[in-house]
């Protein structure tokens, strides 16, 4: 991913691994950084495009929401996630993959 370098924002932690993820109009970024104590944990960010104002001279911003796992957390949080995914399914079925997003992760007993 990148790294902030301007003087109004603080730099992104170092950032080991990374996967962005193009979802419509959203990205999702799944990072692994690791603490200034040297302790990996998760990234998870939604990143939305919010354009407003004239349509001949937008304004486009993005609007970012996230979410730190820690390892100690990882197995009831994937668990959980799992269980909400399972239960979507079953409540209304599998939703069509988007065809420009293949499927690369199988959540069911995290399998990688």
């Amino acid at each position: 991913m990148r790294e902030q370098s301007n003087s109004f924002k603080r730099p992104e932690k170092d950032i080991l691994f990374s996967r962005a993820i193009k979802a419509g109009k959203r990205l999702y970024y799944i990072d692994v950084k690791q603490s200034s104590r040297g302790e990996m944990y998760l990234a998870l960010t939604e990143s939305k495009k919010i354009v407003s104002g004239d349509p001949e001279m937008p304004q486009v911003n993005y609007e970012k929401h996230k979410l730190f796992v820690y390892p100690e957390d990882f197995e009831k949080f994937t668990n959980s996630l799992a269980d909400a995914i399972k239960y979507i399914y079953e409540q209304q079925g599998q939703v069509p993959q988007r065809p420009e997003e293949p499927r690369d992760i199988q959540i069911e007993g995290l399998e990688f």
